[in-house]
């Protein structure tokens, strides 16, 4: 079997048709949150904003991918259960954790706090929704989330956005008189990248689906923030900062302090060359002309990760490094490789073997990660990825497939864009389904404007 359709089968009927529409929960609305390594539903069903959100926007981009109208019918799904159980109607902005029903869930500590992070989400999805079926709930919703953010969390001194919510919407830090008690807790107070380039993300999304002047504003700004401030010049996304965006770092304290703070300092690679992609698509979408300075910053982020991340006796990226002196090496500190990482690594190598196709290495790594996640990462049997690397972690071949955090959100954009690139005009979606073709025809744009660019960077 070829590269395309193997993708395409894993794509649809290992990942998407195993989830969809198993986790539709039609007794309380919203989805599923928690499978077990078999794919059965396990007892305990909370359910987060981030979750419910990256099903509405795996399930409306794949309706239109794959044609589907059970896709389509999951994907408004989820819709009632964010206006009705996941907004909050008293102060507004979406709760980050929900029982099954709907109400106070004590899962990760959450209660009745929100997360900018989450609300990013929200806009992802609901943007993504409108954009399939034009419900005008669902653009309402999006928009009175970016309302309520740009209100509530957003920094008009310094600039982007506070990531810890009260419930009424105001930003706390860890001398503030709101204690948390969250499992996040240690974060309180700091700005951080994580927020920063999924909020870029969701901006993305709804700018495509609704022009407005504010949303292009703090798109571009966000953008500028990532690219020139947030990544450090080796090509690294700095992790946590304060009000200011000065770094926070423990590089120099003792050890016992540095890995109490282990969190909010270290490299993590599949962050760097996920983000190198999300600052492209912002770049493109905003219709900005000859942007070499984006497209500089983020090969250099894809690069960096390959030069200091890369697995040259296995393959795939490691989870993460850390540089202990500004002027060393990048030392590898977690040698485990999860499975959205290796994922995001798929769609960024692809991508830039397509914007720089004299690069030979970026299609040579793509085959060889392809390679990995199908020895490594992909259930064969029950279907589904592991949540990491059988050859790091081999317990995970028994640990759940859903969890808050994990569902088809990662996996799938990377196989859709990938199987997107590699289509041509013989392919079998390309031949029987129109919206691919239109989706095709989009991305293929996405990719030509970033190749012009890259020439134009040459010839500067």
């Amino acid at each position: 079997m070829g590269i395309l359709k193997d993708m395409l089968n894993e794509f649809e009927n290992n990942l998407i048709h195993k989830w969809y529409p198993l986790v539709i929960d039609k007794q309380y609305g919203g989805y599923f949150t928690n499978l077990a390594y078999d794919l059965s539903l396990m007892p305990e069903q909370e359910k987060m904003i981030v979750t419910q959100s990256r099903h509405m926007w795996t399930t409306s981009k794949a309706a239109k991918f794959l044609n589907n109208d059970m896709l389509y019918e999951s994907a408004l799904h989820g819709l009632n259960f964010l206006k009705n159980q996941m907004w909050d109607e008293r102060y507004g902005g979406f709760y980050q954790i929900r029982n099954r029903e709907g109400k106070v869930s004590d899962v990760e500590g959450w209660l009745e706090e929100k997360r900018t992070y989450g609300n990013a989400f929200a806009i992802y999805g609901l943007s993504a929704l409108y954009e399939l079926t034009k419900n005008n709930d669902a653009l309402e919703l999006a928009i009175e989330t970016f309302n309520w953010l740009e209100e509530r969390a957003y920094d008009p001194l310094y600039k982007g956005y506070f990531q810890f919510l009260t419930r009424e919407g105001k930003p706390f830090g860890k001398n503030d008189s709101h204690k948390t008690n969250a499992t996040d807790a240690v974060e309180a107070g700091y700005k951080d990248q994580n927020s920063s380039i999924h909020l870029l993300e969701a901006f993305t999304e709804l700018y495509g689906v609704w022009r407005d002047n504010k949303v292009r504003e703090r798109l571009e700004e966000l953008l500028v923030l990532i690219r020139d401030k947030i990544t450090h010049p080796k090509g690294y996304l700095q992790l946590f900062f304060e009000r200011d965006w000065t770094p926070v770092s423990f590089r120099y304290a003792s050890p016992e302090i540095r890995d109490a703070n282990y969190r909010l300092d270290h490299v993590s690679f599949g962050h760097d060359y996920e983000t190198a992609f999300l600052m492209l698509e912002a770049s493109y979408k905003l219709g900005l002309k000859n942007d070499t300075a984006t497209l500089y910053t983020a090969k250099k982020m894809l690069d960096h990760a390959i030069e200091n991340g890369w697995d040259n006796s296995s393959a795939g990226f490691f989870d993460e490094g850390y540089y202990y002196s500004e002027e060393g090496e990048c030392k590898i500190i977690k040698h485990t490789k999860n499975w959205w990482a290796q994922a995001e690594a798929l769609n960024a190598l692809l991508l830039f073997s397509k914007i720089f196709p004299n690069e030979k290495r970026y299609y040579k790594l793509f085959l060889q990660e392809w390679d990995y996640i199908k020895k490594y990462l992909i259930d064969h049997e029950h279907g589904d990825w592991y949540w990491g690397s059988l050859e790091k972690e081999a317990h995970y071949k028994t640990a759940p497939k859903g969890t808050i955090w994990k569902a088809t959100y990662h996996n799938g954009r990377a196989l859709m864009n990938c199987i997107l690139m590699l289509s041509d005009e013989d392919s079998e979606l390309f031949q029987s389904n129109e919206k691919f073709r239109e989706l095709k025809s989009e991305f293929d744009d996405f990719i030509g404007h970033w190749q012009k660019t890259s020439v134009q960077a040459v010839e500067k």
